[in-house]
């Protein structure tokens, strides 16, 4: 998988997503209005929903592409099929 996509930018984008996740939980403690902490919730599922898509794009560009090339391409857009299929259900 590091082959497929930039390793050092996703573990950014997740160690901000937990720090986000962590500053929720502080909020719930904090009585913090509901209006503001779905807006939280919402900024986490928008930057994890980025976070899928780089590894999607990564995916793509890397393994499908390799499949295609080298390997049995029916099989690898199957799989690549089922990928969109996982990540689309995120949403």
């Amino acid at each position: 998988m590091k082959q497929c996509m930039d390793a050092e930018n996703l573990h950014r984008r997740l160690k901000k997503i937990a720090g986000q996740v962590n500053a929720i939980d502080k909020m719930v403690d904090e009585d913090v209005p509901c209006e503001d902490v779905l807006i939280q919730i919402n900024a986490v599922k928008s930057a994890l929903h980025k976070v899928g898509q780089i590894v999607l794009e990564g995916h793509l560009n890397h393994c499908v592409r390799d499949g295609i090339e080298h390997g049995d391409a029916d099989k690898t857009i199957a799989n690549f099929a089922k990928a969109i299929d996982h990540f689309s259900r995120m949403s």
